[in-house]
Order: C-alpha cells, then sequence, then structure tokens
C-alpha cells in the first residue's frame, strides 16, 4: 500500500450514549416512513439539483451489502435516497440525535449511531446484524463530512464490517453535493450534482486480519476514487 499524505486529525465523540445505539427494527410504520422519506429526498433533489447518475445497474437486487461514500456535505444522503433502488439503513454520528429536525426525522426512520473515533462495538455488532438479516448498510468510510472538498484518509470500520460479515461493497461516490455548492445558488438555479455507482467487489482475503483491513480500507478508498474526477480525489489522486 502506498504512503498517503495524512488528513487532518478526525473526530471524536465527547460524550457517550450506547443506550441509544441498536439495529433500528422494522417496524409498518417505519417501512411507511422510509417509503416517504425516499419519495421527499425525490421531490427535493427535483427542486435543488440537477442530476447524473452513472452505473446504477452495478446496483445489487438485494442485500446484505455495504455501501460506501464519500461525504462532501448535507445532502449526501438526500441525494442516495433518492437515486438508489432501494431503502437503506444508515451509520450516522450521533451527535445528530441532538439536533432538532435531524434527530426526530432520523430516530423515526431509522439509523445506527456511532461514536466517532471510539471503539464503538455495540455499533459494529449492530451493522453486522443488520448485515446478517440482509439488510442494505450505507455508511462514510472517511468518518466524517470531508473538511477537504476532496476524499480524506479512510478509517477501518467499513473493512471491518465487510471482512467479518463476508458481504459485498458497493462504491458510490458523488460530486457538486458540497453545502456552498447546494445552499449559496441562486435560488432559482439546480445545482449539477453527480452519483456514480461502482460494481460491487469484496476485500482481498490475507492471512494476517489486521494487514487485510488495512489493505481493505485502502481497496475501498481506491474504489471511490476512481469514480471521482481528479480534483475529488484528495489525498487519493496519485493511486493508480
Amino acid at each position: 500500500m502506498p504512503n498517503l499524505p495524512s488528513s487532518p486529525p478526525k473526530p471524536v465523540t465527547d460524550w457517550w450514549r450506547p443506550d441509544l445505539v441498536a439495529l433500528p427494527r422494522l417496524t409498518f410504520a417505519r417501512r411507511i416512513f422510509r417509503v416517504f422519506i425516499r419519495w421527499l429526498s425525490k421531490l427535493v433533489v427535483l427542486v435543488t439539483m440537477r442530476t447524473t447518475i452513472r452505473g446504477l445497474v452495478n446496483f445489487p437486487k438485494k442485500g446484505p451489502a455495504l455501501i460506501v461514500i464519500n461525504h462532501l456535505g448535507d445532502v449526501d444522503p438526500v441525494l442516495l435516497a433518492a437515486s438508489i433502488p432501494a431503502i437503506l439503513d444508515g451509520m450516522g454520528k450521533i451527535e445528530l440525535n441532538e439536533h432538532w429536525f435531524v434527530g426526530p426525522t432520523f430516530r423515526a426512520y431509522g439509523v445506527i449511531w456511532v461514536h466517532r473515533g471510539r471503539p464503538d462495538r455495540k455499533a459494529l455488532r449492530a451493522a453486522l446484524d443488520g448485515l446478517a438479516e440482509g439488510r442494505m448498510i450505507a455508511l462514510a468510510p472517511e468518518g466524517r463530512q470531508s473538511v477537504e472538498d476532496g476524499l480524506e484518509q479512510g478509517t477501518e470500520g467499513a473493512a471491518f464490517l465487510a471482512m467479518k460479515s463476508g458481504a459485498p461493497i458497493v462504491p458510490v461516490a458523488m460530486t457538486g453535493t458540497e453545502n456552498d455548492h447546494i445552499y449559496e445558488r441562486k435560488w432559482w438555479k439546480r445545482a449539477p450534482v453527480t452519483l456514480s455507482v461502482g460494481r460491487p467487489f469484496f476485500i482481498r482475503e490475507q492471512a494476517n486480519r489486521q494487514e487485510m483491513m488495512r489493505e481493505g480500507t485502502h481497496q475501498i478508498m481506491e474504489s471511490l476514487a476512481s469514480l471521482l474526477p481528479e480534483s475529488y480525489r484528495g489525498i487519493y489522486k496519485d493511486v493508480p
């Protein structure tokens, strides 16, 4: 694996609420709300964005699958929900539980809360349980919204989940979703955005599990970089 320039330090959640972390139960009410959110997302995207979708044929028809995304702005999950032909389970930073709007919305939808920068075994267990049930779990392996408008160094959580579950990894890369592109546009103009889906893959087997996780993380980030123009590849711009 080539040496990569380091990203700014990753955030660490400064409070601990494991009681909030669980795999969401798929109640009838939650299923209905998820369908509503998907169609609301389609409406928001239609009104505010001019979308180009590529590679949708690569998206699997059923789970389990681990959906890995780059994370540029607040609307990434909206564009993802509107564009992907499946209803996903997502992993999100637990700080959002306290947000006046996002918190109640995410609780109703059902997300797996994550304490970032800490050994959150309960969140990993919940994600593994979801994959075992055949669900599609979406997460951003960078571990946060990019502060550099390009790919940052990946964290090892996604590779760990792929290694433990044996689920295929589906890379989904987005461009144009930076907050300033969306929020600061002229109200009558739709922001040009793209969403590209790569082919599913499995991380390469290795005898050493730690090395497999490190190499798997690089493989995941490389798959995202391959779907992005060079200006969005960040620290992975020189990866062949």
